[in-house]
């Protein structure tokens, strides 16, 4: 599996000849390396509809024919609007990709649809993904507070990579990061939602430092930057780290 951090909470995960993309956020970030049309996409998976997390969504799902997945609120909003193709999910669920199953967990969040005439309308419930392919078993916190119900989540679902938002001000900040890395019991914890805004502003190494002090293996990765990993390989990585 490959995967690529586009800045942001934009992620890519490509793997069995496929590509699955979260929340695209690129003309918006003045730190992505990689333009809507550099991205090749088969389903775009969306964790709510703020727009830092859905403005690309559109164009990289026409250029691709790819389909989206989000809550049914913003699906229906993304169908019926854009004329998108879309998967309709809801917090709880669980969707076979074919080459992966995601399945929807909660976030606590806001969500909103910002029109151009500058409406909100709902968007539907906040949502994080857990993705399972390749023998992996994948976390995307979405846009997220702590909640105790992190602890569940892990112990149902044992996770080998989070990707969680240490950003503060509008998600989780470092400290509370660190501690739903712990629930989660994640293996490897990637940071995302940070720096592309003043307010958001991080020390993604300070961060990844102090996941290694309380055991746990963190990789901080620059937009556009690529992980190689398998399940076999993060195994060595986590014996090494343990050495």
């Amino acid at each position: 599996m490959e995967i690529v951090y586009h800045g942001h909470s934009c992620v890519q995960l490509i793997t069995e000849g496929k590509s699955l993309l979260f929340d695209p956020f690129l003309r918006g970030n003045p730190l992505a390396t990689a333009k809507p049309e550099d991205i090749r996409a088969d389903y775009i998976l969306l964790t709510h509809a703020h727009t830092d997390h859905i403005l690309d969504a559109e164009p990289i799902a026409r250029a691709n024919d790819a389909t989206v997945v989000a809550t049914f609120e913003l699906a229906m909003y993304l169908s019926t609007r854009k004329q998108l193709r879309t998967i309709d999910m809801n917090i709880g669920g669980t969707v076979d990709l074919g080459f992966a199953r995601a399945k929807m967990i909660q976030a606590f969040h806001s969500s909103g649809i910002f029109l151009e005439e500058g409406e909100i309308i709902y968007g539907g419930m906040p949502a994080g993904f857990i993705v399972q392919t390749e023998g992996l078993t994948l976390l995307h916190a979405g846009d997220t507070a702590l909640f105790s119900d992190m602890r569940m989540i892990g112990e149902r679902h044992p996770i080998d990579i989070a990707f969680l938002p240490i950003g503060d001000h509008y998600t989780m900040g470092p400290d509370d990061a660190l501690q739903a890395a712990q629930w989660f019991g994640a293996k490897l914890v990637i940071p995302v939602h940070y720096n592309s805004f003043p307010a958001i502003r991080q020390d993604s190494e300070a961060f990844v430092r102090r996941l290694e002090a309380q055991n746990q293996l963190g990789r901080a990765l620059a937009p556009g930057e690529r992980l190689e990993i398998t399940a076999e390989s993060l195994k060595s990585l986590l014996v090494k780290n343990d050495s």
